[in-house]
């Protein structure tokens, strides 16, 4: 759609004094302007003509006391007002607007007519389980799905959010849509991991929605994307394409991100905003024991460090230091090293096979006894 420009912001210095001229009397000619001006106002006339600003008037019998001073040869001019400008200068631009709404309209009614065979389809489609999972792959698509679903929830909301903190600009958004849904009286429940802590754009957000009632967990590993809402449904990650998900509608799926999201829940631990020496210390152990388990299943350092939500060159220090305190030269070492320690300590937490039971031994007097 073509907008307009505003032909007063590129006015010239003659034009605005032209106009200004203009505005002091009924009509004035080109040689008259000229003159009182004292230079040639041809580029101004044509300046003001296309910006509505002055229109051409009849010229005037010689006899008439309003007539067009200056001289019978050219054309009378006479000043429009600004907002008589404007009007005319919209005009155009107004009716395309109706039109567009107008076809907005149109199309609107067309396709909401298919509505009641969707419907009907989908029905169809529920009693057969086939419309149980739907792969959303459109972010902006995606986006208000999620916004639509939040906001629909009633009861409680859970969340999980793996990778560390989240970006800055996904949480301008989610402070808004989840401090409404709080205000409404709905439970939100969160999950992140432990890298998240370190993450300040993400301690502010988890600050804010806390104040509300919502709460806060963080894990060290196991954690999948995903939201479910009033235990109906779920949205989850897709393995292969991070800006897509998964909607799952079947009652036995979301039943079980549902009991996933509880064991990862029972074994989270409080997300404070200020973490003190003794729970930062606690926090680091968990994530390098949780390094040495995914070192000894043989993991790349690229897998450990996404899975853990920290940047690969962290994790790479992490290692380093593994390696130099299990005596390693070489991550195949460290991982057979490793493996061969959890063997170890898991045979020395199983419980002992109990000895059978002796025979009993007779004694001298031949009665019975207890060896």
């Amino acid at each position: 759609m073509h907008m307009p420009s505003d032909e007063t912001d590129q006015l010239s210095s003659v034009a605005r004094r032209l106009y200004g001229y203009a505005a002091e009397r009924h009509a004035f000619s080109e040689s008259e302007a000229g003159e009182a001006l004292g230079e040639s106002v041809g580029a101004a006339i044509a300046e003001l003509a296309a910006a509505h600003l002055i229109q051409p008037r009849p010229r005037p019998d010689p006899a008439t006391a309003d007539g067009c001073p200056g001289g019978p040869v050219g054309v009378c001019w006479s000043a429009v007002s600004p907002q008589a400008a404007v009007a005319r200068t919209l005009a155009p631009l107004a009716l395309q607007v109706r039109e567009a709404h107008d076809e907005m309209d149109r199309l609107r009614v067309r396709l909401e007519k298919l509505l009641p065979e969707y419907e009907a389809g989908t029905d169809l489609r529920n009693r057969g389980g086939a419309n149980a999972l739907e792969l959303v792959t459109d972010p902006a698509a995606l986006q208000i799905m999620i916004g639509e679903l939040i906001a629909s929830a009633e009861s409680e909301v859970l969340t999980c959010h793996p990778g560390g903190g989240r970006r800055p600009e996904t949480l301008e958004g989610a402070v808004v849509r989840d401090e409404a849904m709080l205000a409404r009286g709905v439970r939100m429940r969160t999950l992140y991991q432990h890298t998240a802590r370190y993450s300040r754009p993400t301690a502010a957000y988890v600050e804010r929605v806390t104040a509300l009632g919502s709460q806060v967990r963080t894990v060290g590993d196991g954690l999948m994307r995903m939201i479910l809402v009033d235990g109906h449904t779920g949205l989850m990650e897709v393995q292969d394409d991070i800006k897509a998900a998964l909607i799952v509608r079947e009652p036995n799926v979301v039943r079980f991100m549902e009991q996933t999201f509880e064991r990862c829940w029972a074994e989270a631990e409080p997300f404070s905003t200020t973490v003190g020496p003794d729970q930062a210390r606690s926090i680091s152990d968990e994530l390098r024991q949780t390094i040495v388990r995914l070192l000894a299943e043989g993991l790349e350092d690229k897998v450990i460090a996404r899975r853990l939500g920290m940047s690969e060159r962290t994790c790479q220090r992490h290692i380093a230091e593994i390696m130099r305190a299990v005596g390693a030269k070489s991550r195949f070492q460290a991982g057979f090293l490793l493996s061969a320690t959890a063997a170890a300590s898991a045979a020395s937490r199983a419980p002992l096979t109990p000895p059978a039971a002796a025979p009993e031994s007779a004694a001298p007097d031949g009665t019975a006894g207890t060896a």
